[in-house]
């Protein structure tokens, strides 16, 4: 899928993605950190993957090392429907606003400003909007 590189988003604002979930979708996933290889956030809603069903797990990775995995059991996606997520950057975590549902993730990786995002999976990028 689509790379941004030097976004630049630092505590206090907002990266709003709007896109459409595949019709047979599985699972997606948003990445955002300072490159490829530090991941604050790595932001996969499953549908039906890696044994998870409806869930939404969130991570960091830091070069090859991924931390904990963090589970969200609220699942506002639709298969072949429109999403739009806003990823709010905070001094010490990241807020994640979901239709009729928020919550946040820690920075894990203390960045003070993240530059790098990108969607993989079965997922369209539609627009890509910050603030």
């Amino acid at each position: 899928g689509p790379v941004c590189t030097n976004l630049g988003l630092k505590p206090g604002q907002r990266l709003t993605v709007k896109g459409l979930i595949a019709p047979n979708a599985k699972s997606f996933v948003m990445n955002l950190g300072k490159d490829a290889t530090f991941l604050g956030l790595h932001f996969n809603p499953r549908f039906d993957a890696h044994g998870d069903v409806n869930t939404i797990v969130c991570n960091s990775k830091k070069v090859e090392e991924w931390g904990a995995e963090h589970r969200e059991t609220v699942f506002p996606f639709q298969k072949g429907g429109t999403v739009e997520i806003t990823f709010g950057v905070n001094q010490n975590d990241v807020t994640v606003h979901l239709p009729g549902h928020q919550f946040t993730f820690p920075n894990r990786l203390n960045l003070s400003v993240f530059d790098y995002f990108d969607t993989q999976g079965d997922f369209t990028l539609q627009s890509l909007s910050w603030e």
